[in-house]
């Protein structure tokens, strides 16, 4: 008769990242493997919920209910045989095999757990991008990104923050009420939220925050290349100009921002937009930590350039 081996342990593929390539690799693997039992599948993120990140500018618009389109991945993974591990990565040591990740902490900051790891045969490096501002003075104290949920969530809150101390002016004056809303970069998330914004004016009204008429909200979209969504064809980059224009969307083409100041935006040529709410949306780099991270060779934008297969079996 053949001995069971008390110490065997299955093969664990770790997966950094619960965005749309992570959170279906780990939905893939765990049922088709991790069903078995002979690998387990672990999913690592930061946040307890997924949101796809390209609805994200109708979360800051408020043009949808974030809460009905997001995936909780506890109860994903639970129906899926997969682990899920809140937790943010901290770093890799490569020759224990152990994934890093920072203490756990409440939203007042209280540690909740210490930092801790994870091993793994197999890890996976999915977490995505953020915005690049390219160092752009004032960009990160006086822009929002829409990186995450929370920066989403953060611009809506401050949208309508706005309308609420307009109509609690409106009691006291009589001259109208102006918002100046500038977004810089316009490729796929700067043109549509734009678009939603301009909607989101109009469905203000509707609710009774009537403090702010539609025609008094400017919008100005800011590129540096000489057309919007400069990735696509020049027919349809000209059929969505036309759309902003009918919009009465301010869209400035081949201006290049130099520095984001309290309550405007500065552009090259000594341009200043007027900006109470200005949004950062234009070039995208991998986060931070994974510069010079475990002393694998990065680029400039942090993207992994190669990975040793031996010892660390890291994939990228």
């Amino acid at each position: 008769m053949k001995k069971s081996n008390s110490n065997y342990s299955p093969t664990r593929i770790v997966i950094v990242g619960g965005g749309a390539g992570g959170l279906e690799l780990a939905t893939r693997l765990g049922n088709s493997l991790g069903k078995s039992g002979k690998t387990q599948i672990l999913l690592v993120d930061s946040t307890l919920t997924h949101i796809w990140k390209p609805l994200l500018h109708e979360v800051a618009a408020g043009t949808i209910n974030s809460f009905e389109d997001e995936l909780n991945y506890f109860a994903h993974a639970s129906k899926n045989y997969f682990e899920f591990h809140l937790g943010q990565m901290k770093g890799i040591d490569r020759t224990a095999k152990r994934l890093v990740l920072d203490p756990l902490t409440d939203g007042l900051g209280h540690e909740i757990a210490p930092e801790r790891s994870l091993r793994y045969d197999n890890l996976v490096i999915s977490i995505g991008s953020t915005s690049n501002d390219f160092g752009t003075q004032g960009a990160k104290e006086n822009c929002i990104f829409l990186d995450s949920r929370a920066q989403a969530d953060r611009f809506q809150r401050e949208f309508l923050n706005l309308y609420l101390q307009a109509q609690a002016r409106s009691l006291q004056t009589t001259s109208p009420q102006v918002l100046n809303i500038a977004i810089i970069g316009a490729g796929a998330t700067g043109v549509e939220l734009a678009a939603e914004l301009h909607h989101a004016t109009h469905e203000f009204i509707r609710y009774g925050l009537n403090s702010i008429d539609p025609s008094n909200v400017s919008i100005t979209l800011i590129e540096a290349a000489d057309r919007i969504l400069p990735v696509l064809s020049t027919q349809n980059s000209a059929a969505a100009t036309k759309q902003l224009l009918d919009f009465n969307i301010d869209v400035m083409t081949s201006r290049r921002v130099t520095a984001i100041h309290s309550d405007s935006v500065e552009c090259d040529g000594g341009i200043f937009i007027p900006a109470t709410l200005k949004v950062w949306s234009a070039g995208i780099k991998a986060p931070d930590v994974l510069k010079d991270i475990a002393g694998l060779e990065t680029n400039r934008i942090n993207q992994l350039v190669g990975c040793s297969s031996d010892p660390t079996n890291l994939t990228r």
